[in-house]
């Protein structure tokens, strides 16, 4: 008779790794240094169009890390991440659509 111990695994399953929990906690750190970055950014005298591309550059990394760490997409399979980004494009694309619909030039009534 075998002992119940002798046919589980080396580490349970249903737990999540635990060597992953620095990793959360550095990117974490980073995340937050990101916005103190771009909270003092916004108060410093640049010209706008640097402003803003830096911003968006900051928030796009930001947001990549979310998504490949804490939404578990770097170690998902290859077609869910696909998926992600296929949305991602569609949803880009249609708020383009809509503010170049909407926008202001676009809402000024023509002379008559």
């Amino acid at each position: 008779m075998s002992s119940a111990s002798a046919t589980l695994p080396a580490h349970d399953a249903g737990h999540h790794d635990e060597s992953k929990f620095p990793l959360y906690v550095q990117i974490a750190m980073l995340l937050a240094v990101i916005t103190g970055v771009e909270i003092i950014a916004v108060y410093l005298p640049f010209a706008k169009w640097i402003l803003v591309t830096t911003l968006v550059g900051l928030s796009t990394v930001k947001f990549m890390f979310v998504i490949f760490y804490f939404m578990h997409l770097r170690w998902d399979k290859p077609f869910c991440t696909i998926l992600f980004f296929i949305g991602l494009v569609l949803t880009a694309g249609t708020m383009w659509a809509l503010l170049t619909l909407f926008s202001v030039e676009n809402a000024i009534p023509l002379p008559t």
